[in-house]
Parts: C-alpha cells; structure tokens; sequence
C-alpha cells in the first residue's frame, strides 16, 4: 500500500515553517494516525533513514511483542521529481505500507517468506474475510545460524543491512537479528547481528551457507562501509 500528500505554496505559507519542515510534520501525523487505526495504542518511535527518492527520509516502527518493528518507510519526496511533473512550486511526501508485515501481526505468522508458498499447511489456514486466525506453525528444516560483527559507520542502518544480507542469500536468509551492541571509549559502536539460514524445502550444508556468509560479509563491508571484527 502506497501513498503521496502534494502541497501548493498557500497551504504552508502561514504556518510559520518552510515547505519541507511543513510535509515532513503534516506526514508523521497522518501516519502516526495510520499506525494508531491498524495497531491500536500502541508505542511508536520514528527512525532517520535513507530513501533513493525522498529526502529528508523515515522509517515508523511500531513496539510489538517486545521488539521494535519497522511497519512503513516514508519521506518528503526530491524536488526534482516534483519539478519534472510540473509542480516545481509545490511540496509532496510519499509513504510505502508492507501489506505482508500487517498480515505478520495479525496473524502471527513469524516468516515472510510463506506468503509466497503454495503449502497447503499454510494457505488452507486462512479464508476470505477471516481475522484473528492464529497461524499454527508446522514443522520446517532446521535453521542455520551465523553471526557478523562490525564497527558501524554514521550511514548504517538496520534496514539497509537487512536488504544487503538478502541481496546477497536470498530466501534462504528467515531473520536478521541484532544481538550485541556496544560503545567504546573512543565512541566507536561496534554491533553484532545473529542471521538465521533456513530453506522452505530442504536442509542446508555447512559447506553452502559458510560461502553464504563469507559472500555476506563481502557484501556488507563494501556496501555499507562498515569495518568487520
């Protein structure tokens, strides 16, 4: 589910804030109010990040079950787009909702990756117009787990990492989890993260999943510029 709020100069011109400050705060509201119809009163807490096509960026997470979930990314859109569709003068934020991480919350369901499987275990426990059904797991292959751990740099962020780890394992990647965080007398932060392998249809190798890993630190260390421990 996506959105876009355009502005003319006469809507903030009184409001004693410049054009991007006046979307950037007419956007948290709207989307606070969002979160608050689909999950209820629940904490919420926004997060700078970075997005190709806004700027400044965000992303809403939500506290569910004891852990901060990212629910929507949003931000005021570039200018530039504005301009090459001929609202050079006006203001505009976007937003994008991940429809699968609300099924997830609703219905309990711990991986992402079942919505795309044809197993009749999975898609014969729901039914048009039925919510509240909790999903009852069944049995999978064993997971594989490995750990990375890295100095992050001003521009890390979890999400990026998260898209880094996937671009490079795919659907085998179940989670990536942050494990340890700590800050040194230097200031630097250094985090460790706990990935979780795991296939839909058989089980893994040490042998494959330890070039997956090896593949992700590559990929993570180049992409994010971070510095591996």
């Amino acid at each position: 589910m996506e959105g876009v709020r355009v502005f003319s100069p006469d809507e903030w011109k009184d409001s004693g804030t410049d054009a991007t400050s006046y979307a950037a705060m007419d956007l948290k509201i709207c989307l606070e109010g969002l979160a608050r119809h689909l999950f209820g009163a629940v904490e919420m807490r926004w997060v700078d990040t970075y997005f190709p096509f806004t700027d400044p960026s965000f992303e809403l997470e939500i506290y569910f079950q004891e852990n901060w979930m990212e629910v929507l990314g949003c931000g005021v859109t570039e200018q530039d787009i504005l301009t090459r569709n001929g609202r050079k003068d006006s203001v505009a934020w976007a937003f994008g909702l991940g429809l699968e991480r609300l099924a997830m919350v609703l219905f309990d369901i711990p991986d992402i990756r079942l919505f795309w499987s044809t197993d009749q275990r999975f898609t014969s426990q729901f039914s048009e117009g039925k919510l509240g059904v909790e999903f009852k797991p069944f049995s999978k292959f064993p997971p594989c787990y490995k750990d990375i751990s890295f100095w992050i740099s001003d521009s890390f962020t979890e999400n990026n990492l998260c898209e880094v780890v996937r671009g490079v394992a795919g659907d085998l990647v179940e989670e990536v989890k942050l494990m340890d965080k700590f800050t040194n007398k230097k200031g630097m932060t250094s985090q460790c993260y706990r990935i979780a392998y795991r296939s839909m249809e058989r089980s893994l190798t040490d042998e494959e999943i330890n070039q997956l890993q090896w593949n992700v630190r590559e990929a993570v260390q180049s992409k994010l510029y971070v510095t591996l421990r």
